[in-house]
């Protein structure tokens, strides 16, 4: 009897401290801070919105005791803007909130963050890909990030050149020529075409933000862009500064002829797998692979050497690396500004890949920003392999080129 005492006593003991154990181990999966991460929807820029997902795939949804808050702001977001700012300052709610990534910062985030500094000035503030004024969202962030689009006024064209291109067809509408990022770098096309010897035209389609929405933005390009390729020839290199635009575009460069250099945020899954036809589920996340299946489709339809990506998406990873990296400066592994410590976060999403860039110099003040970084990586052509892009020696002239509003 005292045996089977003690046995019974001693397995009482193990299920309480197996029972401890498991609260324990479940009270650890809990996140100990939660990260939020506002995107566009699929319809505007997919790859955001699955770098927001890898995420979660990493380190779990908040509603799930993990540490991601992701949300989607709508697709007509210049009519929303109020939305879309109550979306960012309702993510200071929530108490464990240490920061916030928006991927597009598109204009309406300056005001967003400034009104969660005012209640919160405790969480990390990211503007991914800002579409304000440099100085207000400088202001208002503590890490604003572009594609360099000062150094990439120069190289797409260049690259371009490289692949025989004579006339550069630059398609935008006038709410994206009046942000400086996308405004000032038309103005660089333009002066790098000449400097190239390269024909510069520039062209206006619908935004889709406007009453015709996305659908009647696409069409606009469905329709129009056999006629550009007549009137500009096979040998005209097409350029759109507008996501939703980029697929129809892709869809009749290919059927039609002309050459397509780079996305305006560069990715293997930015428009081409819906102008190719291609079905990419088995090959979600790796690049290398979806790459791979876009390249041989590109060349099966006779196009080598003349469509070009980056081997990584841009949306996608500064979604997921910008997450990471708020993530790592939180638990006090990078610090706030270091720029190796950007690349390493970045460099977990594109394994082999390469970043370059640099602070922001105002071409009005010449004063550099401290905290907006413009980023950029080589271009990769279908069926030829990588351009060295990073490797050029971008002029000092076109730095010095002041935006002309």
């Amino acid at each position: 009897m005292k045996k089977l005492l003690c046995i019974i006593i001693a397995m009482c003991f193990t299920g309480a401290a197996f029972a401890n154990g498991t609260r324990q181990s479940a009270g650890t999966q809990k996140a100990a801070f939660h990260i939020g991460m506002l995107t566009e929807t699929v319809s505007q820029a997919e790859d955001d919105l699955r770098g927001a997902e890898e995420l979660i795939r990493r380190y779990g949804r908040v509603s799930e005791g993990g540490m991601i808050a992701h949300v989607t702001y709508p697709d007509n977001f210049m009519d929303q803007q109020e939305v879309f700012i109550s979306q960012i300052v309702s993510m200071a709610d929530d108490p464990l909130m240490k920061a916030i990534v928006v991927n597009n910062a598109i204009p309406g985030t300056a005001e967003g963050f400034k009104r969660v500094r005012e209640r919160r000035p405790d969480i990390l503030l990211i503007a991914a890909e800002a579409h304000e004024d440099p100085l207000v969202i400088e202001a208002a962030a503590d890490l604003v990030t572009n594609a360099d689009f000062i150094s990439r006024g120069y190289t797409i064209p260049w690259a371009a050149k490289q692949l025989g291109a004579d006339t550069f067809v630059h398609i935008s509408f006038p709410r994206h020529m009046s942000y400086e990022s996308l405004g000032l770098r038309r103005q660089i096309f333009e002066e790098a075409c000449k400097d190239l010897g390269i024909r510069f035209v520039f062209v206006t389609a619908p935004d889709p933000t406007s009453d015709v929405g996305i659908a009647g933005a696409q069409q606009y390009i469905l329709e129009q862009t056999p006629g550009w390729i007549e009137q500009y020839g096979k040998n005209a290199a097409f350029f759109c500064t507008n996501d939703a635009h980029t697929e129809p575009l892709l869809r009749q460069l290919l059927t039609y002829g002309g050459m397509f250099v780079e996305a305006d945020l560069p990715s293997p899954l930015m428009g081409y797998p819906g102008a190719l036809g291609l079905d990419l589920s088995n090959e979600t996340g790796d690049f290398q692979a979806i790459l791979k299946k876009v390249e041989n489709a590109i060349i099966a339809r006779g196009s080598a050497g003349r469509f070009g990506t980056w081997a990584f998406s841009f949306g996608f990873t500064q979604s997921a690396g910008w997450g990471e990296y708020a993530k790592r400066v939180i638990e006090g592994s990078a610090q706030l500004g270091n720029m190796n410590d950007m690349w390493a976060a970045l460099g977990e999403y594109t394994p082999g890949a390469n970043w370059n860039g640099a602070y922001y110099v105002d071409a009005n003040t010449g004063v550099r920003a401290r905290n907006h970084l413009l980023i950029y990586t080589d271009t990769y052509i279908m069926g030829k392999g990588y351009l060295p892009t990073t490797k050029q020696v971008v002029p000092e002239k076109y730095y010095n080129i002041k935006f002309q509003h």
